[in-house]
């Protein structure tokens, strides 16, 4: 059995100073780039995750998920803009050693990093992660209550055995937060 992370979209835009920033953005970064520098110091044999992938939110056009009067549920603010520093990983996301990197949402709202392709060679998340035999993956990132929340639910629905790391999640608000968690909780997702 072979466990992947899952990392989703900790990006520039999604943390404090961003142009959606959710709280605490900044300190999930950290405390992600704190478990990758261990995962990255383990010996090959003793890491917990064969393979270590990202998401990002990477618009180019996604239509009427941009919004000049946004209303914070299926429209936004622009953020996450091809090019610009906010598609970035947040600085604080340190070391990055990604084995493939996925963007989605390009043209149109995409939650889920099972949207994305990879940065490399336009492969989906799943057939990646099939490709490389792996049967579970972990889930952290932000956002708990919207991206990090459709990742887990499609990864349990590709098969996946699927954990989210809610200690490195932060998410938009907390009643949206709890809701999802228990959502995540009785679809079969484990949460630690």
């Amino acid at each position: 059995m072979t466990r992947a992370l899952i990392v989703v979209d900790v990006q520039n835009d999604f943390c404090e100073g961003g142009s959606l920033a959710v709280a605490g953005g900044a300190d999930v970064a950290f405390r992600i780039g704190q478990l990758l520098h261990e995962w990255q110091e383990a010996e090959p044999n003793h890491r917990k995750y064969g393979y270590v992938v990202a998401t990002r939110d990477h618009h180019i056009e996604p239509g009427d998920h941009f919004s000049d009067q946004p209303d914070f549920v299926h429209s936004w603010p622009r953020h996450c803009v091809a090019g610009t520093d906010g598609v970035g990983f947040h600085p604080n996301l340190d070391p990055q050693p990604f084995d493939a990197i996925f963007d989605k949402g390009e043209y149109a709202a995409a939650y889920s990093g099972f949207e994305g392709k990879s940065h490399d060679d336009g492969q989906a998340l799943a057939a990646w992660l099939r490709d490389k035999g792996v049967t579970e993956v972990d889930v952290c990132g932000i956002a708990t209550d919207y991206c990090v929340r459709a990742t887990a639910l499609d990864a349990h629905r590709e098969g996946f055995a699927t954990t989210v790391l809610t200690g490195l999640t932060a998410g938009v608000a907390p009643a949206s937060t709890e809701k999802t968690l228990a959502e995540l909780r009785a679809a079969g997702v484990a949460l630690t």
